[in-house]
């Protein structure tokens, strides 16, 4: 077992569901410590050389300028709906990127 896909994964699954979480719970802290995973996840995927690399780490980078400013309206108490419209859009971007985790996995499968 390749404990960095599994490392690399975990976090790109957890940036996808703390986010999600977020549309349940709304505030502000469940808001950071999603951001905080995505960036942890962005700076997982910056030492990732494989076919779409440059698709996986892009998807990241949309996540976090969608997140972060999210947290930052949230904080300072701007509109609800624009916030709720960039975690969407974050979690479009995190969708995206667990989709091309599981098309490079299979990809990878194949040439064996």
């Amino acid at each position: 077992m390749d404990w960095g896909k599994v490392i690399f994964t975990f976090f790109a699954l957890m940036s996808l569901t703390t986010t999600a979480g977020f549309l349940y719970d709304n505030n502000a802290v469940a808001l950071f410590i999603a951001a905080s995973i995505n960036l942890i996840s962005t700076l997982l995927k910056v030492g990732v050389r494989n076919l779409l690399a440059a698709e996986l780490f892009a998807s990241s980078l949309v996540a976090d300028l969608h997140l972060i400013p999210a947290f930052v309206l949230l904080v300072s108490g701007f509109n609800q709906g624009i916030v709720y419209t960039l975690v969407i859009g974050a979690i479009l971007a995190n969708i995206f990127s667990m989709l091309l985790i599981l098309i490079e996995a299979n990809k990878t499968r194949d040439e064996f």
